[in-house]
């Protein structure tokens, strides 16, 4: 059996529904990228997968702006594959059900099925913020194992797809129920009735024009060539020595920043700007929110 990637359904996700799945998308690259230290560039798609009884599911329960139910599915070689990436290993190749690699895929672990569905829930922890944002409200999901399949039917399904070390697929497929679309389409036509502009308004630039210097600063120039290191900081912790030394492979360190709180960018170790970070082309970026005025700030301070 091949799982050509022509010879599947396609399936039409309505316009109105495209940036919850692209919200998903694009923090499910964030958390996977985050915890595992590697770029993993996620695409959206229409095309849906085979089905297999060992698959894994899970119900995701909206609550807030936005009520109703989504499905998430996964192979169980994806599963794996996540998992151990979120644990920062090396995932094994996944197989497709009904291949012959696929007859004799390895079973999901306890261990791992407890990091899959701790990465699932820190993907839906950001993307109730990023969804929330979009729809003006606040929006809840909550995410629980599903081990049946579901009485209901998708109203629109999408799918997550990115490939492990060995170029083998690794897919999530999102199903968003009738309730659900109804809650998106509803929402979404409120924010467009009090905001009509709102959909032509041009999303920021990530790379800023240069600032013109004053007249007086020519000689600036032959400074603009010179390379400057600068680090992103997403948070700081203090611990003890005690705690270094006990440091091991899965260990967790909590930062002080939330999940969501702006990122520092620094140049020699001082703060010059901070805003969100962003995954543009399967790398890190940084879509800066606020520049730090250290000169405004040097005049305010006393004598």
């Amino acid at each position: 059996m091949t799982d050509d990637a022509s010879e599947r359904p396609k399936l039409e996700l309505r316009a109105d529904l495209l940036p919850w799945s692209e919200a998903w998308r694009t923090c499910a690259q964030n958390v996977i990228s985050q915890t595992s230290g590697q770029p993993q560039a996620f695409e959206l798609t229409s095309t849906a997968f085979d089905a297999a009884d060992s698959d894994l599911r899970y119900t995701v329960v909206a609550a807030g702006a936005v009520q109703g139910e989504m499905s998430l599915r996964l192979h169980q070689a994806s599963g794996i594959w996540l998992a151990r990436r979120f644990l920062g290993e090396i995932g094994p190749s996944a197989a497709a059900p009904g291949s012959e690699a696929g007859a004799h895929a390895e079973a999901i672990s306890s261990d791992d099925r407890e990091a899959l569905e701790e990465l699932l829930r820190q993907i839906s922890g950001l993307a109730a913020t990023a969804i929330g944002t979009a729809v003006g409200g606040e929006v809840k999901l909550q995410l629980a194992r599903a081990d049946a399949p579901w009485a209901w039917s998708a109203e629109a399904v999408a799918s997550l797809r990115t490939a492990d070390e060995a170029g083998a697929e690794i897919a999530i497929e999102i199903g968003i129920s009738s309730a659900l679309a109804v809650a998106i389409a509803a929402r979404n036509a409120a924010a467009s009735a009090s905001s009509p502009d709102s959909a032509s308004v041009p999303e920021p630039a990530v790379v800023s024009e240069p600032v013109a210097l004053p007249a007086n600063a020519a000689g600036y120039q032959r400074l603009f060539e010179v390379g400057l290191g600068v680090k992103l900081r997403f948070g700081t912790r203090h611990m003890l020595l005690r705690d270094v030394l006990a440091l091991s492979s899965g260990l967790v360190v909590e930062l002080d920043n939330a999940l969501n709180s702006p990122v520092d960018l620094l140049l020699d170790g001082r703060i010059i700007a901070r805003g969100e970070v962003i995954v543009i082309d399967g790398k890190y970026g940084l879509r800066v929110t606020d520049v730090v005025d250290r000169t405004s700030a040097s005049a305010a301070r006393p004598a």
